[in-house]
């Protein structure tokens, strides 16, 4: 048992369980039966062992796959600025693509009334149709990129949505408006589908949990902050002028995507993958890193010799050949199959609680995008659009705040949590952070639903109530990413896919009846609803927690993945 996670005794290793200092138990059982000390042959983030080990020339590796000859990774010695700007640019993307699913919703009253339709009709057309196109492309995107990798589909999804954006500025009418909306649609699949998996090809299991936050600050800042900036756009200068604005931010992205997003999908041999290959494999790990080290010697500044690769270091843009809009990479897989293949993990009780909880967390967001014009544009609040734009303000604040502690409260409490579990780490040990969905996001709607009903100063809602919903969204989502990953590395592209499926057809279906909802039972009874909902699917962490492991354990001995 390992602080509170149940041990299992059906698998020699659970994929997902490693050890990340050389006092971890596996390690400790090698020694004891080869005599020697496996983890000191393994590469080292100074005293934690990286998992996966990496190969030069690999996008985990941050400097062209350079290995120091201490051990040491090369982004301790050598600043990574490709990998970070890789993080920028994702990170930009990610917003604006959280930005486009609301972006008129601040409008969305006059909007309705301009197009002669009923507010839920305008809602489920301009919404709807949106999220539905969004469940669709993460399944695709997710099988062409396991098939051709993943920068092409990026840069594709560019154009999906540049062109859907223009397209949707220029519209006359609601049904031309719809279309622009289902080709946007398309376009922002990938971005929510595959970035955690780009994540896991990039960074190791300890620096995950601060990418996935910015990766979720990305999406939820970017689904706040459109509407203070659109609402004042659309007031000023009207809803095709902020359209045509949307358009540009995605002409932006494709540029950044184009000189700071290199192809991250690689064959790496599975003897490195520590985290899901068997402990059998280490001694082999270690010998193979050996004679790669042999081959690939790169010396710290001042010994006299460098690899070639120390003088590419410093070029931040890709190469021509990386610039290449498909690097080559393919995989021998059948097209169809692997666009199913995400549905097989329903049988993953760790993938199923991770898209319970992000499901409803993102459903939330959407909901409080579509129904907050209908709230504060009417009494006693009155706000203008500009007015209403700028409540989403404390939500954006909330989530940066939240990203500032995502770090401590994931990687930094992942790791102390394995130092003192004899070196070993748990996926679940990504699990505390994600009480703070019921701490804040519940308490959050409880607050949010008594306020509004009876009518107290906006600052109590808005601030109190959309500030705790945000935090802790930002945190529980997180922590629910960051499980997945680590639960089923192998599958984390499929696990993606299937939670952008899942969600946005969750979401679709909430936008065809939610206005209406709010108006027959009321804002109190709507919000205490899912302030309950909330609480209760908060609960499940406890098992999940304690049985994670032996789940793990059951989901691989009966699906295997090959």
């Amino acid at each position: 048992m390992g602080l509170g996670v149940l041990d299992n005794h059906k698998l020699e290793h659970v994929p997902g369980t490693v050890f990340l200092n050389e006092a971890g138990s596996l390690d400790l059982d090698l020694a004891a039966e080869t005599g020697t000390n496996v983890a000191a042959g393994l590469k080292h983030d100074k005293d934690i062992i990286l998992i996966p080990q990496t190969i030069p020339r690999t996008p985990l590796t941050g400097r062209n796959g350079s290995v120091t000859s201490n051990q040491t990774i090369g982004i301790q010695l050598i600043p990574c600025r490709r990998k970070e700007l890789f993080t920028a640019a994702f990170v930009f993307s990610c917003g604006a693509v959280g930005a486009v699913g609301p972006l008129l919703s601040t409008a969305a009253v006059p909007l309705a009334e301009e197009y002669h339709n009923s507010i839920g009709t305008f809602t489920s057309k301009y919404n709807g149709v949106l999220l539905g196109c969004v469940a669709i492309s993460s399944l695709l995107s997710n099988s062409l990129a396991v098939k051709y990798g993943k920068r092409p589909v990026y840069l594709t999804a560019c154009l999906f949505l540049v062109a859907g954006n223009f397209w949707g500025a220029a519209s006359n009418s609601l049904g031309s408006l719809t279309g622009s909306r289902a080709l946007t649609g398309l376009g922002v699949g990938p971005w929510e589908a595959l970035i955690p998996a780009s994540i896991a090809d990039v960074w190791f299991v300890h620096q995950r949990g601060f990418r996935i936050a910015l990766f979720n600050l990305g999406i939820f800042g970017g689904i706040n902050l459109n509407s203070p900036i659109a609402g004042n756009i659309i007031q000023n200068y009207g809803w095709r002028v902020c359209s045509y604005a949307m358009a540009g931010a995605f002409v932006l992205q494709t540029i950044l995507v184009f000189f700071f997003m290199p192809e991250t999908a690689y064959h790496r041999p599975e003897i490195l993958n520590l985290d899901t290959a068997s402990r059998d494999n280490l001694p082999d790990a270690a010998q193979e890193l050996k004679e790669e080290k042999a081959q690939h010697v790169e010396t710290t500044p001042g010994n006299g010799t460098t690899d070639r690769t120390l003088g590419q270091s410093k070029r931040i843009f890709l190469s021509p050949k990386e610039a290449l809009p498909w690097s080559g990479y393919s995989h021998s897989v059948n097209l169809f199959w692997i666009t199913l293949r995400p549905f097989r993990l329903v049988t993953s009780v760790a993938i199923v609680y991770g898209i319970l909880i992000f499901t409803t967390a993102i459903s939330w967001l959407v909901m409080i995008a579509i129904t907050i014009s209908l709230i504060f544009s009417s009494p006693p609040y009155n706000f203008t659009v500009a007015q209403v734009g700028l409540t989403n303000l404390s939500g954006f604040v909330a989530s940066v705040l939240g990203t500032l502690v995502a770090q401590p409260l994931s990687d930094g409490v992942a790791v102390y949590m394995s130092k003192r579990n004899q070196g070993v780490y748990e996926p679940e040990f990504r699990l505390p952070i994600v009480l703070f969905y019921f701490l804040f996001t519940g308490v959050g709607f409880f607050v949010w639903g008594e306020a509004s009903y009876k009518q107290e100063p906006w600052p109590v809602p808005v601030i109190v109530g959309l500030g705790m919903i945000n935090f802790g969204i930002q945190l529980s989502t997180t922590g629910v990413l960051a499980y997945m990953v680590d639960a089923h590395r192998e599958l984390a592209g499929e696990s993606f896919a299937l939670l952008g499926f899942v969600s946005k057809i969750f979401a679709m279906g909430l936008s065809f009846y939610i206005s209406d909802w709010l108006l027959t039972s009321g804002i109190r009874d709507a919000f205490f609803t899912l302030g309950g909902i909330t609480t209760g699917l908060t609960l499940l962490t406890i098992p999940m927690y304690i049985f994670g492991k032996r789940l793990r354990s059951w989901h691989h001995r009966h699906f295997p993945i090959h």
